[in-house]
């Protein structure tokens, strides 16, 4: 029998006027406040100046609309633009943006808005985390490392409602990209007022259904419905409020207790009670998704070895850590690029075939080969973001190791410092995460070219880079992916990184919503949920 039931009733922040004592109302549906838990607090609104975390895209992709923008079941819809047309050789999008599309001050959303985003998004000052995922456009690379005789940037404005990209060859998935929060549009008429300061809450103008009301740092973002949205009358909330919520347990208690609708994570190991005791209210869904640590190959530290490196890989129980602490909800991955990616076959770290105890017979002879033993063991530091699954993994991890010999200092963080951390190189062995933002193995790998920012580790390999590099000038499909399936070979013979397993989605999300659809990138903008007011 369930502990409890799930409180359906909410209390809302509705301030009812009385006049002459009392008022009936009868047969009125209140529109509702939509209360989210994210995984943390965004490192900016500014599209051009954000952290690349998940959170973001809760936040982010319901204040701005980019060209294209995404359905409940995560399809590709059009946003900003109402149609466009590609040229014959694939290279040139032409976009018409709605007649209708405002800022939410009024201001008409213009070309220049979106020309003036990726000059930003590819200006090194910025030193954007997502410009490379934009590199197909003409210029951006040139442009984003400071080139002095880089190409003119291939984004214009014909007119006023008229934008032009060109890209250096063709790119088939790129209309998917360009639902990505970072080609998001700015308004050009506040970042000429304000320069950087736009964001401001007494500045700020957004595109999309919701615009910013307040933010108070560490608890909670308050945004309320744009009526200058050019989808408004479908969209039936009157707001959205984020809080930040890295405590899973936390996140449970307060969804329980009817302070959340939705929660963007909890814990695995809570599945099963969930699906006992809220079995409405639990969402599992595959995601494109892969959980890892990064390895650290600057100068200075161990794991700059590869020896190292391998030793480190090899000792890992994967199928331990889903199994047991995952709750078996996840897949133990074998390498870095998940199953399910179109067009593309996942690839195997080499070593991770053999027996357990042969791996662990060779991970302690590569590490008295890199000159590690009883009376010089290998000390690491392992930072991870705080959460329960996170810490059980860390501690896991430096069990799994000490067989070896291996020291391992713990050090964990709330998910913005951690992350910083990772930014700044100070670790050697450092959880990270990713989520495909679109369905392509580039998405993956790219992270892992050594000019990327999400490239933690610091992985250099000319070899993986060529590679990277020759797929992205590739057109032929079949051609191409043999080069990123070859890319991902070359890194995981490097033991680049400590991949751990394929993640999934789990939400937690109020039966009484409606609009909720499971998808692949888990991706859920909240103009589409509907919510009755108590």
């Amino acid at each position: 029998m369930p502990e409890f039931h799930y409180r359906a009733g909410r209390r809302r922040r509705l301030w009812l006027p009385l006049l002459l004592g009392t008022l009936a109302f009868a047969n009125t549906t209140l529109a509702a406040t939509l209360e989210i838990g994210i995984q943390g607090e965004p490192a900016s609104l500014d599209t051009a100046r954000i952290g690349g975390t998940t959170w973001e895209n809760d936040v982010l992709g319901d204040l701005f609309e980019g060209l294209v923008t995404l359905d409940p079941g995560g399809d590709y819809i059009p946003g900003a633009a109402s149609s466009w047309d590609i040229s014959g050789d694939g290279t040139v999008y032409t976009f018409k943006l709605r007649d209708d599309a405002n800022w939410s001050d009024g201001e008409p959303v213009v070309a220049k808005d979106f020309v003036l985003a990726f000059q930003r998004l590819f200006d090194p000052a910025n030193g954007a985390v997502y410009a490379s995922l934009f590199y197909p456009i003409r210029g951006a690379e040139a442009h984003t490392k400071g080139e002095k005789d880089a190409p003119a940037l291939g984004v214009e404005a014909v007119d006023a409602k008229t934008l032009k990209i060109t890209l250096d060859q063709p790119t088939p998935y790129f209309p998917t990209l360009l639902a990505h929060i970072a080609a998001s549009p700015v308004p050009s008429h506040l970042v000429e007022q304000f320069g950087n300061d736009w964001t401001q809450m007494d500045h700020i103008a957004t595109n999309g259904a919701f615009t910013p009301a307040s933010w108070v740092s560490h608890d909670h973002i308050a945004a309320r419905k744009n009526p200058e949205f050019h989808a408004a009358g479908d969209v039936a909330l009157d707001g959205v409020d984020y809080y930040p919520v890295e405590d899973r347990s936390a996140g449970l208690q307060r969804f329980r207790a009817g302070g959340l609708d939705i929660v963007r994570d909890f814990s695995p190991d809570r599945y099963q009670w969930l699906q006992q005791n809220l079995p409405d209210a639990v969402h599992l869904a595959p995601q494109l998704a892969n959980y890892y640590f990064a390895l650290n190959q600057r100068d200075g530290h161990p794991t700059a070895d590869k020896r190292v490196r391998e030793a480190l890989n090899l000792a890992i129980r994967r199928d331990v850590i889903a199994k047991q602490i995952m709750g078996g909800v996840v897949s133990p991955a074998s390498g870095f690029v998940p199953d399910g990616v179109s067009h593309f076959e996942a690839q195997t770290m080499p070593g991770l075939d053999q027996s357990m105890d042969d791996r662990v017979a060779k991970a302690i002879g590569l590490l008295e080969d890199a000159g590690y033993d009883a009376d010089h063991p290998l000390e690491l530091t392992l930072r991870y973001s705080t959460t329960e699954a996170n810490k059980r993994i860390a501690v896991a991890l430096a069990a799994m190791w000490q067989p070896l010999g291996v020291e391992t200092q713990l050090i964990n963080a709330e998910g913005a410092v951690h992350y910083a951390e990772l930014a700044a190189g100070n670790f050697d062995v450092g959880r990270g995460s990713w989520v495909a933002d679109f369905d392509d193995a580039s998405n993956f790998l790219g992270i892992l070219q050594s000019d990327s920012p999400k490239n933690y580790g610091g992985y250099q390999s000319d070899a993986f880079d060529q590679l990277m590099d020759q797929a992205s000038r590739e057109t032929d499909m079949d051609a191409r992916q043999r080069l990123l399936e070859q890319a991902e070979r070359q890194a995981l013979s490097d033991y680049a990184v400590a991949p751990i397993y394929v993640d999934v989605s789990r939400n937690l999300v109020n039966p009484e919503l409606a609009g909720w659809k499971d998808n692949a990138l888990n991706r859920h903008l909240s103009r589409w949920f509907s919510l009755e007011a108590d």
